[in-house]
C-alpha cells in the first residue's frame, strides 16, 4: 500500500501513514511469528514480550484477543498443523482414516509438534484456564472433525447403524496420544497402519 499526502496549514504537505493493517492480516502475523518460536524452541521460550517484539503486534492487542500465552499457543500449533491434518474424503472411509491417522503420526515424529503437544497436554493437567482453552481451540474440534466423518461414512453404509463414532476416534487417535504422552512404544507408521487394520478387520477369528 503506498503512502499519500494532503496539504497542512502552512500550505506543505503531510505524509499519512500506511494506516492500519487489517485485522484478519494482524492475526495471521501473529500466529505465524507464534508458531515459529512453538515448533523451534517449545513453550519456554513463548511469551507475550516476545511474540510483540517479534509480530509488531502491541501487547494491548494479544491480552485483547488471547486471555494467556497457553491460548495463544494452543490457537497457534492449531493453525500450524490444520491443512496437515484435514480429513479427506474419497468416499473410502478406511483409505481416508489411514491417510489422516499416518499423516498425524508423521506430523508428530518428524517436526516438533509432538514434544510441543505433550507438553501442551502436561501443563493443561495443572493449569485449569489452559485445561479449557486446549479442549475449546484444540481437541473439542479434531474430535469433531473425525466424528463428522465417521458420520458420513456411516450414513453411506460404510460403517454399521448403531457404532459409536466417538469410541471409534478413540480406539485410534486415542492410542497414538498414549503412546505420546508415555513413550514406552515408538509411534511408527506401521503403528498407524495396524490401528486401522485392528478397527477395520476386527481381531476375531472370522
Amino acid at each position: 500500500m503506498s503512502t499519500s499526502t494532503t496539504p497542512n496549514s502552512t500550505g506543505g504537505v503531510r505524509r499519512r501513514g500506511r494506516g492500519r493493517r487489517p485485522a484478519e492480516q494482524v492475526r495471521e502475523d501473529v500466529l505465524r511469528a507464534v508458531g515459529e518460536i512453538l515448533l523451534n524452541e517449545g513453550l519456554a521460550g513463548l511469551t507475550f514480550e516476545r511474540v510483540a517484539r517479534e509480530s509488531g503486534v502491541s501487547k494491548t492487542t494479544l491480552y485483547k484477543w488471547w486471555p494467556s500465552a497457553g491460548a495463544l499457543a494452543l490457537e497457534s500449533y492449531f493453525h500450524s498443523v490444520e491443512i496437515r491434518l484435514t480429513f479427506p474424503d474419497t468416499g473410502d472411509i478406511r483409505a481416508d482414516i489411514a491417510t489422516q491417522l499416518r499423516s498425524f503420526v508423521t506430523l508428530m515424529t518428524t517436526t516438533p509438534a509432538g514434544r510441543l503437544l505433550a507438553e501442551l497436554i502436561g501443563k493443561s493437567q495443572t493449569d485449569q484456564n489452559l485445561a479449557s482453552d486446549y479442549r475449546r481451540l484444540y481437541s473439542s474440534h479434531r474430535r469433531q472433525l473425525a466424528v463428522d466423518r465417521f458420520t458420513i461414512a456411516q450414513q453411506d453404509g460404510q460403517i454399521r447403524a448403531g457404532i459409536d463414532s466417538r469410541v471409534l476416534v478413540d480406539q485410534l487417535w486415542g492410542a497414538v496420544y498414549h503412546r505420546i504422552l508415555i513413550p514406552d512404544e515408538p509411534i511408527t507408521d506401521a503403528f498407524a497402519i495396524a490401528l486401522v487394520d485392528n478397527l477395520f478387520d476386527g481381531i476375531t477369528p472370522s
